[in-house]
């Protein structure tokens, strides 16, 4: 019986990482993106209460 053993192949328990180093080819400024975001509120905001 001790023959008869099922050998899987080992792993390391299914976290498999596949970009590690992965760079954007957009690259923007978070000052930019929070000034985007502010912006696209107060323009919300104007509009909603007009």
């Amino acid at each position: 019986m001790a023959d008869e053993k099922i050998r899987l192949p080992s792993g390391i328990g299914g976290l498999v990482r596949y970009f590690d180093d992965y760079k954007s080819r957009v690259e923007i400024n978070k000052n930019y993106f929070i000034a985007f975001v502010v912006l696209v509120i107060v323009f919300y905001l104007f509009i909603h209460f007009r």
